[in-house]
This record gives C-alpha cells, sequence and structure tokens, in this order.
C-alpha cells in the first residue's frame, strides 16, 4: 500500500496564443502546446522549440473541441507531465489506468479519452498493437494520448513495477464485494479494468488492493468495459476532488 499519497498535479489549460506566447516567456512550466495549423504561428513555435516544450498541430476543429473557451489558435496543458517510460509514470503515482488484457482498439480509445477526460496521470497497457492498430486506439481516442502517457509493457513489468512503488491497485470485477465508492480511490493508485471476454487476469487480481463490483439488478451478467471504465473514473475523480477540497 502506498504510504505517502501523491501531491495532486491539477491539469489546467492556457487559452489563446497571446495567453501561451505570454506564458513561455515568463517561463511558466508547460507541458505540451497545440496549435491550430493554418495559422501563422512561428514566433510561439520558436519559443517552444528554445525550451524542448512538445508541440501538436490540429484542425481548428480540434481545437475548438479541446478549448475551454471557445475556438482558439493555441492551447497549453499545465500539470500534466507527459512521462515517456513505465518507470517514470510509476515513480510519479498519481491516479493510474491499467487496461488488462483489453484488446479491441475501438475499445481502448475510448478507455485512453475516458481516463484522460478523468483527470488520470497515465495508462498502462499489456497488448501487443500494430502500428495500424494504434492509430485506430489514437483516432477513438480523438487523440487523447497527446495529453496523457500511454505506456505499453508486460504484466509482469506493470506488476513488478507498481509493488516495487508501493501503489494500491483496484480493480473492477464481477467478484469483488464493495462497491468502487467504499474504496480509497485517492491517493496514488492503479485503476485496473479487465479484457472484454475474460475480464481482469487471475495475476493481476492475485496483485490487487482491492476488487470492487458495480452494482448490478439486471439479468445480463456484467457491464461492458466502456460502462466499467466510466464509473470508475467518474468516481475516482470525484474523491479526488473531494479531497483536493
Amino acid at each position: 500500500m502506498s504510504t505517502s499519497p501523491h501531491p495532486e498535479a491539477v491539469a489546467e489549460q492556457i487559452t489563446g496564443l497571446e495567453a501561451v506566447t505570454a506564458a513561455l516567456e515568463l517561463g511558466v512550466s508547460i507541458d505540451r502546446v497545440l496549435v491550430d495549423r493554418e495559422h501563422d504561428t512561428a514566433a510561439l513555435r520558436a519559443l517552444c522549440e528554445a525550451r524542448d516544450i512538445p508541440l501538436e498541430e490540429g484542425s481548428a476543429n480540434d481545437l475548438w473541441r479541446m478549448s475551454s473557451d471557445g475556438a482558439q489558435v493555441a492551447l497549453a496543458l499545465v500539470g500534466r507531465p507527459q512521462w515517456t517510460t513505465l518507470e517514470e509514470v510509476v515513480e510519479a503515482g498519481g491516479c493510474i489506468w491499467f487496461f488488462d488484457g483489453v484488446e479491441y482498439s475501438t475499445n481502448l480509445g475510448f478507455a485512453i479519452r475516458t481516463a484522460e477526460v478523468s483527470g488520470a496521470h497515465a495508462v498502462l497497457l499489456n497488448v501487443h498493437k500494430t502500428h495500424e492498430e494504434r492509430r485506430t486506439i489514437r483516432r477513438a481516442s480523438m487523440r487523447a494520448d497527446r495529453f496523457i502517457p500511454v505506456i505499453y509493457s508486460s504484466t509482469e513489468e506493470i506488476l513488478a513495477a507498481v509493488s516495487k512503488r508501493g501503489l494500491t491497485m483496484i480493480a473492477a470485477e464481477d467478484i469483488g464485494v464493495k462497491s468502487p465508492w467504499e474504496v480509497d480511490m485517492s491517493g496514488d493508485v492503479v485503476l485496473v479494468v479487465g479484457a472484454e471476454r475474460e475480464g481482469v487476469s487471475s495475476a493481476v487480481l492475485e496483485a490487487c488492493d482491492e476488487v470492487v463490483r458495480l452494482p448490478m439488478e439486471g439479468f445480463v451478467p456484467s457491464y461492458n468495459l466502456q460502462v466499467a471504465v466510466s464509473v470508475m473514473a467518474v468516481e475516482a475523480l470525484r474523491q479526488r476532488q473531494t479531497k483536493g477540497n
């Protein structure tokens, strides 16, 4: 179990070309910048290059969807470090998602988008995906992987890294006896949702500190993966916001 909760890094957005430019000039710690590819943003690009800040291009519609304040030429992400390795992700802690054995690319895309929207810090995947499959995942996620680290690794490596760091693992599975709101998701946690048919693997279940079950009253024995991810994500966000207040 984690004994020292990760100090919550709140993801924020700097909106608008002038505001992003000013923040860069003032040395604000920015994790990533998104610009409209149709506009002249040469000066902004130079600032990003000088500070080694990743810059992504998008369409006007893309920026409009991402913006918290209408159509904009530039947006900046603050408070969401873009880790590139399993070790960095686990060491940072926070709220990490592990999609154990999830196969369908569209499901993975939806799950990554939901994780990002709910303020998660990273996503871990233990399935092999071809280049084309990863493109499908990116499209289905609305390219949310630009704003949250997505790390591919093996089950063994993920479990070893999580155990070494002492993160709390919480799985959603039908064998659980508690509801999601009865367990603490506000610290350094790894939230686990399993494959479409098999669910969470036995090896991962054995490594979990908690197993929760979504309440059900119908005749169909389980929710689909997208519902499980959504319920867990919203509850984790609620708890973390409540703790922050």
